[in-house]
């Protein structure tokens, strides 16, 4: 015993009381998380939110959710062939012409930096 009637070396309520205050604050946070995430199960979307800044000629939201593309349905054929032959011809010579003057320039840079370095 001390001077003050304290018993030093006898142990208090206070360790339980601590360990009892933890457990209600885990609990209360649990119950709090799990209301959060039933209540946000029912709420609506954002976005049917009504927002203040969206223009007037701005189209409206769809009520139902759009249907799936049916699987087995293929889309009908064209009318008109994508590009004709001559086309086609003319852009791949185009597309050959700009890689070999790509590689071109690659082998003449390589080409320069060697020559610099010998």
């Amino acid at each position: 015993m001390n001077g003050y009637g304290i018993h030093v070396g006898e142990v208090g309520t206070s360790g339980r009381m601590s360990i009892d205050r933890k457990k209600r604050v885990w609990a209360s946070g649990a119950l709090l998380l799990l209301s959060a995430l039933a209540l946000g199960g029912c709420s609506i979307s954002i976005a049917d939110l009504p927002l203040g800044g969206t223009p007037a000629d701005a189209p409206g939201h769809q009520k139902e959710a759009g249907a799936y593309l049916p699987v087995n349905e293929l889309p009908p054929d064209r009318d008109e062939a994508a590009m004709d032959p001559a086309q086609r011809a003319k852009i791949q010579k185009e597309l050959v012409a700009a890689r070999d003057h790509q590689a071109s320039a690659v082998a003449a840079k390589d080409q320069g930096t060697n020559s610099a370095t010998k």
